[in-house]
């Protein structure tokens, strides 16, 4: 996971190609994620970078949970979002950074496994907010053959993964069932709890 960085900026450009599309209505509208709407989407992605950047200054798990779902977006979402990433990006490019052990909610991990999460979660995201702005869900291939040949890596030793069948789907929603041939990306949603079939009503 030498290229985790890469990995990560490449996610967070497929959530962020998708963000201006968001028009005006749209921003309480419904999203695969069945317990957040649009801008509740966002806030996670905006706040989630936020709280990875606190990790790597030595935060806990507890203030990680705790400021989850607190407001990071203001009111200019987009610049928020942007801002976030370029945080990540600066604080895990230092010299040392991906070898220093967080304290993530899921277990202890080093920075360069903690930034495969994030790189994760960022591109299933960027797919939940397309299919709810009714725009392009296409991911980068590369970007969807990475993360579904390198999971178990991954997601390795922390308390949940979506290859474990002991998890408990506290974080990850249940795998959805796959009847018949699938595309990598359409197997990658799937095993991420996401039905492909999503459309937003």
């Amino acid at each position: 996971m030498i290229d985790v960085l890469d990995r990560f900026l490449a996610a967070s450009t497929e959530f962020g190609q998708r963000l201006p599309s968001v028009r005006p209505g749209q921003w309480t509208a419904p999203t695969p994620c069945a317990e957040w709407n649009v801008r509740q989407l966002v806030n996670h992605m905006v706040r989630g970078n936020l709280n990875y950047v606190d990790l790597l200054a030595g935060s806990s798990r507890e203030d990680f949970l705790r400021m989850r779902d607190a407001d990071a977006l203001g009111d200019d979402p987009l610049a928020a979002y942007a801002a976030s990433v370029r945080l990540v990006a600066d604080a895990f490019g230092r010299p040392g950074a991906l070898d220093q052990v967080l304290d993530y909610p899921l277990g202890k991990v080093t920075g360069c496994q903690a930034l495969a999460v994030r790189a994760t979660d960022s591109a299933i995201h960027a797919w939940d907010l397309a299919r709810a702005l009714g725009v392009d869900d296409r991911l980068d291939a590369d970007l969807v053959a990475w993360i579904s040949d390198g999971l178990g890596e991954i997601y390795a030793g922390l308390a949940e993964s979506p290859v474990a069948a002991e998890t408990t789907h506290r974080f990850f929603a249940a795998p959805g069932v796959v009847s018949g041939p699938v595309s990598r990306q359409e197997g990658l949603l799937n095993l991420m709890g996401r039905n492909p079939g999503w459309h937003a009503d």
